[in-house]
């Protein structure tokens, strides 16, 4: 059975017994045979799940549908919410890699510009005659590509990521401005239009949740149930322990980059069939999304740290709460506003929870009585 930590720690400061920390006379710590602190492990482990980030997160989103399906009108009916998963769903596909990518210690910012420029391209090919069945495999790969891109500079020359894809950010962009002009597409086969935007059924879910779906069931198995998972905490933790541990890092992280720009790509196609309309402009803005939706759903900037199930509500917290916004006439600017203001929100609450923590951890240190002292009152 393996040791608990409290086992583990007590095992390598050479006394040899496991249980609570012994003083001579063989005695707990404390008379009660309880931790230090008082309060029975379970339960302060109960309060650490119950308020970890993506936990609070999970159960703000309760409370704003709750709230919404209660005062706010029209929020609750099929046509609606329909409109609210669909337009979430770009930001969605693209949040898986990206969760894994920032996991991993690195980010994308160019997820925006990699679909507008599969957009784009998709928009070229069809008007040149190519059939949709040829031109979506031919987008993915491009979106192979631009993640290979980003990966090979970030991996091979040692640039830092956020500076890499802020540069193709406007490169990709630039391109599908080229392939494309202003002009726009809207000519799509109408099964393929009609897929990326009808229901299932008389249900208010889009038919595209299907795909997503199965998409977001892999990505939860390759990062909480798989070795390729461990390794990106590890990697997003430390970068030389991974290496040391036997960690291919720069292998580990380009598959991410690759990863993430494919999933761009297929979210451009999705974006242009889902609007019916192919322009070199579309998705603009949409990397400020996906960011804030993945660090507001407690995964860490710094890497190592989150859950892709916090990274998910943050999705539709975002979505819920910019759908909400519409409904009682808020304006786009004051949108895009509130969305700035919850990226840093995301960014600096879990930051100062942590700082508060150490802190009150280091006060009880200070606090504890000497083991001198303990033996003596045992």
């Amino acid at each position: 059975m393996p040791e608990s930590p409290r086992e583990t720690v007590t095992s390598q400061s050479g006394t040899g017994k496991s249980g609570a920390a012994r003083s001579g006379t063989g005695k707990p710590r404390s008379g009660t045979g309880k931790p230090a602190s008082g309060a029975p492990a379970p339960a302060r482990a109960w309060a650490r799940d119950a308020f970890r980030w993506d936990t609070v997160v999970g159960a703000l989103l309760v409370v704003l549908l709750v709230c919404s399906f209660s005062f706010v009108d029209n929020f609750g009916n099929a046509l609606n919410l329909s409109f609210l998963i669909g337009n979430t769903l770009p930001i969605a596909m693209i949040a898986l890699p990206m969760t894994m990518l920032v996991v991993s210690g690195e980010i994308d910012l160019s997820v925006g510009s990699t679909a507008g420029l599969a957009g784009a391209v998709m928009g070229r090919l069809w008007n040149q005659g190519m059939s949709i069945e040829m031109i979506i495999p031919l987008c993915i790969l491009l979106g192979v590509a631009c993640g290979l891109v980003n990966g090979l500079l970030v991996t091979r020359l040692g640039l830092p990521s956020l500076a890499v894809t802020i540069g193709t950010l406007a490169a990709y962009r630039g391109i599908a401005q080229i392939v494309l002009g202003s002009n726009s597409v809207t000519d799509f086969p109408q099964q393929y239009l009609t897929f990326a935007s009808d229901r299932i059924g008389g249900t208010f879910i889009p038919q595209a949740a299907i795909p997503w779906a199965i998409l977001l069931i892999i990505a939860v198995v390759v990062l909480h149930a798989t070795p390729v998972g461990r390794s990106l905490f590890a990697v997003g933790a430390s970068q030389e322990a991974a290496r040391f541990a036997g960690i291919r890092v720069k292998r580990l992280k380009l598959s991410m980059f690759v990863a993430t720009g494919t999933v761009s790509a297929l979210t451009g196609v999705f974006w242009a069939l889902h609007y019916a309309s192919a322009r070199y402009d579309n998705a603009t803005g949409l990397e400020l999304s996906v960011i804030a939706a993945v660090l507001l759903g407690g995964i860490d900037f710094d890497g190592g740290k989150g859950t892709l199930g916090g990274a998910i509500a943050g999705v539709f917290l975002l979505g819920a709460l910019q759908n909400v916004m519409s409904l009682v006439n808020v304006s786009a600017q004051s949108q895009t506003l509130i969305t700035g203001i919850l990226l840093v929100i995301s960014v600096l609450a879990p930051r100062v929870a942590r700082q508060v923590g150490r802190a009150r951890a280091r006060r009880k240190a200070a606090g504890a009585p000497p083991p001198a002292a303990l033996a003596a009152t045992g």
